[in-house]
Order: C-alpha cells, then structure tokens, then sequence
C-alpha cells in the first residue's frame, strides 16, 4: 500500500470488517475441574457457544454436534453450565433445557430437565446432595416466575428451593450441606440497586429451614456473587461502603429480629411476619476504594476468589482499568498478568489460577498464572491480530462535564502504518456509547473501534456518569436523567477532544447499540452537534419499550426517567420518536428481527418517522438475529454499511 497523506475516513486497511467480525471471538463461564479447566467459548462463523476441556496440555469439545450451550434467563443468561462429578451440566440455546455430559463418552446430550416454557441458568454444582442448582424462570399466560431449585444428577428429580421473591440468583451450598445461600431481589429494585442475602440451614432429613435475610433488603445496598469458602464461612460483594468489595461473616453470629414481609404486604396478607437477620460482618482489612465487580446484567459471576490460605483472588476496576490481584491474609497485595486490562471469571487450582482476560493489544484470552512465580500462560485465545504499527491503544481521559462533575472516556487516536502521514485537518471522531445503560466499556482490543482508527477516524468510548465500575454513587447517579445527562457527557466529551486539537468536532458521529441507541438519537434529536449517527436495536420510544420489555427491565424505566403517568412530560421530552422533526442529521439504523428487548416495529416506527420528515436514513434487518448480533456475517455487514454511511457525510 502506498505510504502518503490521505484524507481522513479513506484510508485503505487490510482490516476489513470481515476481519473485525471474525475477531469477535469470546470466552464465557470458566471453572476448574475434571482435572483440569473448562470454558465456554463464542465463535462468530456460526455464532454458537460450546464447551471446551483443557487437561494435560489438550483441549476437547464436550458439546454434542449441532447444540450451542446459553442460557437466556433474565434474557441476558449467564451460568450455562457447571462442572459435574463426571462430566458438565448445561443449557442448551434452543430450549433452555439442562443437559449433562459425561466425559467417559462421546458428547452425549443428556437431559436433565423437560420443562416447557421454562428457562434454566446460573447453575451451580451441589456435591453434598449430588445435584446441580439453577434459576428456573417459567412463562405461563398469567406472567413469567422465577424460582431456585434443585435438579438430582441421579435421577433429574426437581425440588423447589425458594419462591415468592421477584428474582434470584447465584445459589449456594456449602460442602457440608448445612447452609444454603442466595440472592434475591423484589421489583422495582433492580440488581444493582438492591438486592439481599438470604440464608437456609439444611436440616439432617435435608429439609430447609426458614429463610432468614443476612444483609441488604433496605434499599442501600447492593449484593452480589455469595460464596463458601474453604473454611465454611460466607462471602458476598456488598456496596454498603460504596464499592462492591468482599466482606465476609464475622463468627457466623446472628441476631434474629422481626420486619413485616412486603411480598405479604401486596398481597394484603394482615399480620404476616418473615424471620430475619442481621449477620455481624467484616471487611478483610481495609480495601482500596473500588468496585471488585461489574453491574451483575448477566448471572454467574466470579470476580473474587476467597483462597483455602485466607488470602484473595481480586478482580479490581479501577478509572475504566482492570486489575488482577492475590492479596494475602495479611493484606499484601500482588499484582498478576500486568499486560491484561480486563480480568472475568476466575478460577483457581493448587498450582494456578485462571481467568479469562483481555488486553489492548490482544483478543480475549484464557490465561493459566502459575501460583508461585505469577507466570501467565495462554491457553486459548489471545492472538495479536494487528502489529503494534497498526494499533491504536487508548488512552484514558477524564473530562468536565455538567453540575461541576466528571465522566470518563478511552480515546482511540486514527493509526495505520500505510499511512503514517497525518490527513488534512483534524481526523473525524466517532463516539461510542454503551449499553445498558448501568453498564460501562472497557480498555481492551475491539476489533470495530480498529476498523475505525484505520481507516482514519478517531474513536473516543464512553463511561456517561451512571456507568459501573466507579462506585455506587456514579452508578445511581442515571436515576431519573437518562436521556440528559448521558447525551450531556457525550458532547462535553466531543467539545473536551476538539479543544485539545485532537479530533474535528464539526465531523463528529455518534453511536451506541440497545440503550447505546438511545443516547444516540437523544443527542441527534435534542442537541445541534453529531454530523451523524447509528443506532443498533436501539431505544427510540422509552415508554413504548416499557409496556412491552421483559420482567428483569420491567421497572427499569420507571428508574430511568420517571413514572409515566406522573412524568409524562419528562418522558414526552426524551422521546426520539416524538422530536423525529428535530433530527437534521442522516440516521443509519440495525435491528434483529427476534429481539424481544427492542423489538422491530419501535425501530421502523423511527425510521418512518424520520422518513417522513425527510431526514436521510438508512435501514438494516437481519430476521434472525436478537438483541445483540452473533453471527459473524451479520456483524461484518453492519459494520461495512456504516462506515460507508459516515464516509458520505464526510465529502
């Protein structure tokens, strides 16, 4: 390729988008066992999820021909299997049934469950009663209801464990048997704004005692990813202290008190009083001032691991940063595999421990970090699919925006080395907005944000105030303001680049995927600064996605925006499809034609509008597709497309 000055937004790359979407390659659950560790594993080719063994150096898939392995729980699953004495149990895509295989047999689909209309995840393996544990949602015409229960390995006999409560997640039993531990959470609440911590002694008939509430449950705090540690006691991330930390129980000392049960008080029961507790807990010596855990979207979690020598397995989120971190039981703290920036899912053995992390520089990879000596070692994954010529590497940057605060955003700048020479002018930008919205992004190699950067334009991906990952305050601080303070963040951030000479912000665009989507067209439809934009299966009527969402979001706008009847206007106000009039500049919309979050007919509601108030607009649909695209095809696609729709607005 030749070597000279070329415009911006028009540089030739080798990184095409098929390349981008081929790149899309991720890792999910990740447990030891079996002798050895198992994963799950995403390949975009065909957008399936299979499970894979590595043991003595070789990896085997344990998934039966034609299955993928995903749980849609809560719609957005997680937990889909779990190691088993002789093998794994595990959620199958089409059915949400559970399955086992063994592993002394070819992959064997054996099931577990045939329940129809029910949905299984967060599993969990109970040795004590030979039994795997799980979140069980059933659909049924009078609403969709979500239960813990127990599924015998011996024979796929179901036992209830807990009802009543609005959600659960992430059951646990000790190995003793004697206790059972778990989270829960009533609507309106939401996962990340409180939740409690329950607890069941096991009696020796193995019947359940009274569930008694050990912490959370009064609206300051946010629990999650409970645990029993080697010496019995109970773990938990808490947010009481304004981070999601580790605590631990002081003793096992309860103090029993009595509180009136809100499940029985909708249901006008008179009188009804539930046996509750408060549990005497202690922090692990004092902790730095950072979340140890994202926003719990997805079930399953492991982002610590109490270690059998009293000692931590961390994963620290630190200004966007991830950090892996031993910590001993004195408090000395060790930093590990210091070239990743994201750790998930960790794991230990006598000899490592493991996680799956990602890097600037490389795809997600399955690391294996040898105990004694802190030595990473891949075990999957983990390619450099760019030199470090071609590379764009974020840079952290923290920027003033509204009510005299900040937010946070990583800014990519263009690199291609077939064009060293810089283009004419400032580059173009391109801002990224996340999901969620209570989600964040992450400095790790995403193979769109260098498609981008080598094509000319510079990237800038944003932490809005209400993203997680910086503190219970920061994430709370959406309630009430979606649509304001976000779409404020992302011209703040815009106008922060532009003065210092990084980017040209009279040629920005801005996009954003679900809730990404919407931020987006709120800054299209409310502010004059966004040359352009795209929104993938994003939200273009709140109130309209509020009738229609799913259980686990059903109040989620209520937090969001406001109640609809009583904030009408407010919600009048943060409506695209309803400003459709105000949007001047060229739209490009995605949508999957099976997303049952954002469905079809919200987003070519807003492309009629826009339409019709002739606003340039372009729209894409792939039928089979959901509320997140897979298949590596689709992806590729999407990305081309829009690339090709901002490079005509640069001319």
């Amino acid at each position: 390729m030749p070597t000279h000055s070329m415009p911006y937004g028009s540089w030739p790359s080798r990184w095409s988008a098929a390349n981008a979407a081929a790149a899309s390659r991720d890792f999910a659950g990740l447990q030891a066992g079996l002798g050895g560790l198992v994963w799950l594993e995403y390949r975009p080719e065909d957008g399936r999820c299979r499970l894979w063994l590595w043991r003595d150096g070789t990896t085997r898939c344990l998934t039966p021909a034609r299955h993928s392995v995903r749980s849609r729980i809560y719609e957005y699953g997680g937990g889909a299997f779990c190691i088993v004495d002789d093998g794994v149990a595990w959620v199958d895509e089409s059915d949400q049934q559970v399955y086992r295989t063994r592993l002394a047999e070819a992959p064997v689909a054996e099931a577990l469950t045939a329940q129809a209309r029910r949905r299984y995840g967060d599993l969990h393996h109970a040795p004590a009663w030979n039994a795997v544990l799980a979140v069980e949602e059933s659909h049924a015409a009078k609403g969709v209801a979500h239960r813990l229960v127990a599924l015998s390995l011996h024979d796929g006999a179901r036992r209830v464990l807990a009802e009543g409560a609005d959600f659960y997640a992430a059951p646990k039993l000790s190995a003793d048997g004697r206790r059972l531990s778990w989270i829960e959470w009533e609507r309106p609440e939401l996962p990340w704004t409180a939740t409690r911590l329950c607890l069941a002694e096991v009696a020796a008939d193995g019947r359940l005692g009274e569930p008694v509430t050990l912490a959370g449950g009064e609206g300051g705090e946010a629990l999650q990813q409970p645990c029993f540690a080697a010496d019995g006691s109970l773990w938990c991330l808490t947010d009481r202290a304004g981070w999601w930390q580790p605590w631990r129980e002081q003793g096992g000392r309860l103090r029993a008190v009595e509180r009136t049960d809100e499940r029985a008080e909708r249901r006008g029961d008179d009188g009804a009083a539930l046996s509750a507790a408060v549990m005497e807990w202690s922090e692990p010596r004092p902790l730095a001032a950072a979340d140890h855990a994202p926003a719990p979207w997805q079930q399953g979690a492991v982002s610590y691991l109490p270690l059998a020598d009293g000692g931590l397995l961390l994963a620290r989120q630190e200004e966007g940063w991830g950090f892996l971190i031993e910590r001993d039981a004195a408090g000395r703290e060790r930093y590990l595999a210091a070239e990743f920036s994201r750790f998930r899912q960790l794991a230990a053995d006598a000899d490592c421990f493991y996680c799956i992390a990602a890097s600037p520089a490389r795809l997600p990879a399955v690391l294996a970090i040898e105990r004694a000596g802190g030595t990473p070692r891949v075990l999957a994954g983990g390619e450099a699919p760019l030199a470090e010529a071609e590379l764009s590497r974020p840079q952290s940057l923290r920027f003033a925006t509204g009510e005299g605060e900040s937010a946070q955003a990583f800014f990519y700048p263009p690199r291609n080395a077939a064009c060293p020479e810089p283009g004419h002018g400032r580059p173009p930008l391109v801002v990224f907005v996340h999901g969620g919205p209570t989600s964040a992004c992450y400095p790790v190699f995403d193979p769109r944000i260098q498609f981008w950067t080598q094509r000319g334009f510079a990237v800038a991906d944003l932490n809005y105030r209400g993203s997680s990952g910086f503190g219970r305050a920061c994430r709370l601080r959406l309630a009430g303001e979606w649509g304001r303070i976000d779409v404020e963040d992302a011209c703040a951030l815009v106008h922060d680049l532009g003065e210092a000479g990084l980017v040209d912000p009279a040629r920005a665009f801005v996009r954003g995927a679900s809730a990404g989507g919407y931020t987006a067209l709120c800054a299209l439809a409310f502010r004059e600064l966004f040359r352009g934009g795209a929104s993938l299966y994003g939200v273009s009527d709140p109130a309209s996605l509020r009738r229609v969402t799913h259980k686990f979001e059903a109040d989620y706008l209520d937090w969001l925006i406001g109640d609809p009847q009583r904030d009408a206007e407010r919600y009048r106000q943060r409506t695209p499809l309803l400003h459709a009039g105000e949007i001047g500049a060229p739209v490009i919309f995605f949508q999957g034609g099976l997303d049952a979050v954002v469905v079809p007919r919200q987003t070519e509601a807003m492309v009629a509008a826009l339409r019709a108030h002739g606003v340039p607009v372009e729209y894409r649909l792939y039928p089979d597709e959901r509320h997140g695209f897979c298949r590596a095809a689709h992806l590729a696609d999407a990305l081309e497309r829009e690339w090709r729709f901002y490079r005509r607005l640069l001319d």
